[in-house]
């Protein structure tokens, strides 16, 4: 369903967000993201042309690449900022190597955070990295889940209980992971709680 037609306004800002999942020729998956702040208007920035970028032209050009294997560990990470509002900024870059060797994984939004918070990165770089991160699950989704057998193995699908949908007494495992269905069980144990 789409979104209601808007009131009457004017264009100011514009945000792009773009992801996307490679399988690499040697088995590893590059997984990438580019981040693009584009005004409306001219605005005033010191450090950039004149000290006024006109519109049209990126405040923010951001892009961050993590290499990593089907198990979502980060086998490299380069990140590079071709416009930002200010010449320090691009000094960050390297600091997104830290990445190295971390698994994309509960937790990894957290350690994320820890890493590059604050004066120890850039927000919006760090903010590319949540859609980076749900974007490795996506593109390697199909190949995991031939590998570990989610369909009718016992290995259990990462996605269930994250939304909604996925809930383990839902009508969504009930019809496609039957074996995982556990409304019965949470049936149960309401009754021997309640009593």
């Amino acid at each position: 369903m789409p979104l209601p037609p808007p009131a009457e306004r004017t264009d100011q800002h514009t945000r792009t967000v773009t992801c996307k999942g490679f399988k690499r020729a040697d088995s590893l998956w590059d997984i990438e993201g580019h981040l693009t702040d584009i005004k409306a208007k001219s605005i005033a920035i010191r450090e950039r042309n004149d000290g006024t970028v006109p519109p049209g032209e990126p405040i923010h050009q951001l892009s961050i690449r993590l290499t990593i294997d089907l198990d979502l560990n980060i086998i490299d990470a380069v990140a590079s900022m071709d416009y930002t509002p200010f010449r320090i900024c691009p000094a960050i870059a390297d600091a997104y190597k830290q990445l190295i060797g971390i698994q994309i994984a509960p937790g990894f939004t957290k350690k994320s955070k820890e890493l590059f918070g604050g004066i120890n990165g850039c927000t919006h770089l760090l903010e590319l990295l949540g859609p980076v991160a749900t974007t490795a699950f996506q593109a390697t989704h199909q190949e995991r889940e031939d590998r570990e057998n989610w369909s009718t193995g016992e290995n259990r699908p990462h996605t269930l209980n994250t939304c909604h949908t996925f809930d383990t007494s839902g009508e969504v495992v009930k019809k496609y992971w039957p074996h995982f269905y556990e409304a019965e069980d949470k049936i149960k144990a309401l009754n021997i709680a309640s009593a």
